[in-house]
C-alpha cells in the first residue's frame, strides 16, 4: 500500500498537500513530521526534493503572487481608462483567488517570521501599490468619487476582495458560472459605491 501511494507522489501533490497543511495547522506550527503522514511518505523522500518546508511555502506562495501579478501584465490592466483597469483587476484577482484558492489562503497568513515570509510581505505590498495607483489615476480623472479617500478605498477593496479566502467554499459541481458570479458581485458591489456614474 505504501508503494503505491509513492508511485502517485510527484512533487506538485506534495506542494499540494504542504499548503493544505500550513493552512489547518499554521506555518509555523506544522513540522516535516505533520507534513511526511500527511504525505504518506518518509521524511527522506521529501527532502528529496525540498531543502525544507520554507522551499514549499516560497513554492506555494510564488504561485499565488505570480497569478495575481500575471493580472497586472494583461491588456485588460493595461489598456483603457484606469478606471476600466481597476475594475478588470479586481475581478481577475477575484478570478485568481477562487482558481487558487489554498495557496492564495496561505499568503493572506503569513506572518514575517520567516525570510520567505517577509519577502510574500513585500511582494503583496508591491502588488497593493500599484492597485492604489490605478485607483488614484481613476480619481484623477474623475471617474471615481471625490468624497472617498483612495487609501481607506484601497483597504476596503482588498478587505473585501481577500475575505473570501475566509468564507467562500466552492460547490463541489461548481463551473466557471459561479466564479464569474462572485466576481460580478464584488466588482459591482465596489465600484457601483466608488464611480462617479
Amino acid at each position: 500500500m505504501t508503494t503505491a501511494r509513492r508511485d502517485t507522489y510527484t512533487p506538485e501533490t506534495l506542494l499540494a498537500v504542504a499548503v493544505r497543511i500550513f493552512n489547518e495547522r499554521g506555518y509555523d506550527g506544522t513540522s516535516m513530521e505533520h507534513l511526511s503522514k500527511a504525505a504518506g511518505i518518509s521524511k527522506s523522500s521529501i527532502y528529496h526534493h525540498v531543502a525544507g518546508k520554507e522551499e514549499l511555502l516560497r513554492r506555494a506562495v510564488s504561485r499565488a503572487l505570480d497569478g495575481l501579478f500575471g493580472i497586472l501584465e494583461e491588456a485588460g490592466a493595461t489598456r483603457g481608462r484606469p478606471i476600466e483597469q481597476v475594475e478588470y483587476v479586481t475581478r481577475r484577482t477575484v478570478e485568481v483567488l477562487l482558481a487558487e484558492l489554498p495557496y492564495v489562503t496561505l499568503l493572506l497568513r503569513v506572518r514575517g517570521n520567516t525570510r520567505t515570509e517577509r519577502w510574500a510581505l513585500e511582494r503583496r505590498r508591491e502588488f497593493d501599490h500599484r492597485v492604489a495607483d490605478l485607483l488614484k489615476a481613476a480619481a484623477a480623472d474623475g471617474d471615481l468619487r471625490a468624497d472617498v479617500d483612495i487609501r481607506l478605498a484601497t483597504r476596503l477593496l482588498f478587505g473585501m476582495v481577500n475575505s473570501l479566502v475566509e468564507w467562500y467554499r466552492p460547490h463541489p459541481d461548481a463551473d466557471s458560472r459561479e466564479t464569474d458570479a462572485l466576481a460580478d458581485a464584488v466588482v459591482r458591489m465596489a465600484f457601483e459605491g466608488l464611480r462617479t456614474s
